[in-house]
């Protein structure tokens, strides 16, 4: 069997560093073609002496030499740098497969030229669909390539449609851990903290996906991405908080009968499902025990949680509206984290550019670079003023 070749985008972040764990585990299937990071050279090179990929890829310029440096001993490892590298290896000929693992915007374009150049994708960066759903799926269908979830949630859905052929959907239930604020009042999270926001009771992930899990913003995200994925409106996809994490989301058909997915908070299941599609491999890794894991379901605060609100808002309005939502996040996101905001006044910066920026209803690739630029720099503005 020849090995199938995976360039992974954002490999030194969770999902990245999780998806070569899954590689390793099934060495005789999955080889790495090429590694990319933003910064981390470091851990990148290391990555790249237990892997030996073709290539790898540093984002940020100013890495390059150091990690040329750490490389020297690999010479048949090639080393670039940038963001038009970025683009360009994923289409590379021998790629079978990407990972799209990297963090917000900066997913979309590898994503768009990974589809272009016929790859199979498997998707971690929400982002892209968020900000681009129409445009993407339109790309998949006219380039016939797979677009496979691997949020822990779009898996869950993916894997209980298998079987169902054209059997028609009531209702998508998209779980949520509630994040750490879930039973605060309104009057506790004015005064929380990026370190309180930072401590997520159930899963381990990186900085900015924990913040917009404290905040259901990715829980939005992801009713966004949901809709564009499975072709379900949005009034259609109900959020629960369960804050178990072990429903990690559920298919209510026609007739009344709901199939869900369960297991143990982690992503290697997805990140290896996608992979392995439709084929079902062992996987090493603690297991569900239902004994002892009570199962609770409650609503979703909307008004405590305006995040949430605010995705469902921008799907409304469609067109650019959810490109301005994630580029305001992103900022605020950010400023949360380094102390430059509060925690409510994220969704109040986002509720202001989401009225300030420019709206397009039927935006083209360009325009949602434009529309990111702009967003950025009225959040940025409001967050200074």
């Amino acid at each position: 069997m020849n090995k199938l070749q995976i360039c992974i985008l954002g490999s030194t972040g969770s999902i990245g560093t999780q998806a070569l764990d899954v590689i390793s585990q099934h060495s005789d299937r999955y080889e790495v073609y090429a590694l990319t990071a933003n910064t981390r050279y470091e851990l990148l090179a290391e990555q790249a002496h237990r892997f030996r990929p073709a290539a790898v890829v540093i984002a940020n310029e100013g890495c390059y030499e150091p990690l040329r440096q750490l490389l020297a001993d690999l010479p048949d490892t090639k080393v670039y740098a940038g963001a038009q590298a970025l683009e360009e290896i994923v289409e590379a000929g021998p790629v079978d497969m990407v990972l799209a693992s990297m963090v917000g915007f900066s997913g979309l374009a590898p994503t768009v030229r990974a589809i272009k150049a016929r790859k199979k994708i498997c998707l971690a960066n929400k982002e892209t669909l968020v900000v681009a759903g129409e445009l993407i799926c339109k790309l998949a269908n006219e380039y016939h390539v797979p677009i496979l979830p691997v949020d822990s949630e779009h898996s869950a859905i993916f894997q209980s449609l298998a079987g169902e052929g054209d059997n028609e959907i009531e209702k998508i239930l998209l779980t949520c851990s509630g994040g750490p604020f879930r039973t605060m009042t309104k009057e506790q999270i004015r005064t929380v903290t990026a370190a309180d926001a930072l401590r997520h009771p159930t899963w381990d992930m990186g900085a900015k996906i924990t913040i917009d899990s404290a905040s259901l913003m990715n829980k939005g995200f992801e009713v966004i991405e949901a809709k564009w994925l499975f072709g379900v409106p949005v009034e259609k996809i109900q959020v629960l908080i369960h804050p178990q994490s072990i429903v990690h989301s559920a298919v209510q058909y026609v007739d009344g009968s709901v199939k869900a997915q369960l297991g143990v908070p982690d992503m290697r299941l997805p990140i290896q499902y996608a992979f392995s599609y439709p084929e079902r491999l062992p996987l090493q890794g603690q297991r569900l025990d239902l004994f002892k894991t009570p199962l609770e379901f409650f609503e979703p605060d909307m008004e405590k949680f305006r995040c949430l609100q605010l995705a469902y808002d921008a799907m409304d309005r469609g067109g650019n509206m959810p490109c301005i939502l994630n580029a305001a996040n992103e900022v605020v996101n950010l400023a949360f984290r380094e102390g430059r905001c509060s925690f409510p006044q994220m969704a109040d910066i986002i509720a202001d550019t989401m009225q300030r920026a420019t709206f397009d209803k039927n935006p083209s690739l360009d325009t949602y670079f434009q529309t990111d630029r702009e967003a950025r720099r009225i959040a940025s503005d409001l967050l200074g003023g």
